[in-house]
């Protein structure tokens, strides 16, 4: 088991910048591919990235050089880093973690086993 607990969201101006982490507690978060993923009011939950336990990464389309993933093992969080920041990256955002993935990073949210309580991402125009 592994308890996750977003920080950092606010609001912000359109392009400006926020780093949201997920600290993990309960077991290592070295051991689990993580995924964020923002959820707006009307949509789904879409996968903006993610990073395996190898600290590879992967990104959605839309986010590909304005955001960044990383994680410090030694704090046990993973950080999204957010720049550029859009009016329609208004959001919750949820980070989740992956027991079961190696190489690859699931973009599905249902390939996630635990997930934390958001942080509220708010960009003003």
């Amino acid at each position: 088991q592994v308890q996750l607990v977003e920080s950092g969201g606010g609001l912000v101006q359109a392009g400006a910048s926020l780093i949201l982490s997920c600290e993990a507690s309960g077991r290592t978060s070295s051991g689990y591919a993580m995924g964020w993923f923002p959820l707006a009011p009307g949509n789904e939950r879409e996968f903006v990235g993610g990073i395996n336990r190898s600290s590879g990464t992967d990104y959605a389309d839309s986010v590909k050089g304005r955001f960044t993933i990383s994680r410090d093992n030694a704090k046990n969080t993973v950080y999204l880093q957010m720049n550029s920041l859009k009016p329609e990256d208004t959001a919750v955002y949820y980070c989740a973690a992956n027991s079961w993935a190696w190489g690859n990073i699931p973009t599905s949210p249902t390939s996630y086993d635990y997930w934390g309580q958001g942080t509220q991402v708010t960009v003003s125009s």
